[in-house]
C-alpha cells in the first residue's frame, strides 16, 4: 500500500501506541488506523490523560484540500473536522473502515482528549456540532468588525443571559421596538 497523500512512498507497518498498529508513511509521518484495531486497542486500554495543554502548535499546516484515496480500496475517503478551533481533519473510507491521520493528528486527539472517543468524531451529530460552532464564530467574529471587541462582549453577554430566560419573548420586543 502507498501513502495517500505522498502517493509514491510504500507504508510500512509501526504503532501508533503500544497494542495500536498502523500503517505508517516513513515521509509525511502520516498513520493508516484500522477502526477495527483501535476498538481493540480502546477496549483494552485506559483513556489517555491529557499530557499536553491544547495549543495552537499541535495542527498540522499540510492538510489536503482535496479527497485522499484509501491505500486499500482507492475509493474516496470523506474528512471529518475533528473541533471548530482546529483545522485539522480526519480521512476515513467508509468501504475499508480505515482512517487517515495526519503526522500530528494523534497528538492533537489525545491532547483533547478524544483518542479513546475517534468514533464519534464520524459522527453526523459531531460534525453538526462543529459547524455550529464555526458559524457562532464567524458571527462574533463579523460583529467585532462591525461594532467593536467591547460592544461585542457585551452584545453576547446580553443574548447569553436572554437566552433562557423566562420572560425572553417581551424583553426581545421591548428592545425591537425602538
Amino acid at each position: 500500500m502507498q501513502c495517500p497523500k505522498c502517493r509514491n512512498i510504500d507504508l510500512k507497518p509501526t504503532k501508533m501506541e503500544e497494542g495500536l498498529p498502523v500503517m505508517g508513511c516513513p515521509e509525511c509521518e502520516g498513520s493508516l488506523l484500522s477502526l477495527l484495531y483501535y476498538r481493540d486497542w480502546a477496549e483494552r486500554n485506559e483513556p489517555i490523560e491529557q499530557s499536553d495543554k491544547i495549543d495552537a502548535d499541535v495542527t498540522v499546516e499540510s492538510d489536503a484540500k482535496t479527497a485522499l484515496s484509501c491505500p486499500k480500496c482507492s475509493k474516496l475517503m470523506t474528512k471529518y473536522s475533528i473541533s471548530s478551533d482546529h483545522k485539522n481533519r480526519i480521512d476515513l473510507c467508509g468501504f475499508c473502515d480505515e482512517a487517515w491521520l495526519d503526522g500530528s493528528e494523534w497528538k492533537l486527539l489525545k491532547s483533547l482528549e478524544l483518542a479513546h472517543k475517534l468514533p464519534k468524531v464520524f459522527t453526523d451529530q459531531w460534525q453538526r456540532n462543529v459547524r455550529g460552532q464555526k458559524m457562532e464564530t464567524m458571527k462574533v467574529e463579523r460583529l467585532k468588525k462591525l461594532v467593536g471587541e467591547s460592544d461585542t462582549a457585551k452584545a453576547v453577554e446580553i443574548r447569553d443571559w436572554l437566552k433562557n430566560h423566562e420572560k425572553k419573548v417581551p424583553i426581545v420586543q421591548f428592545i425591537g421596538s425602538e
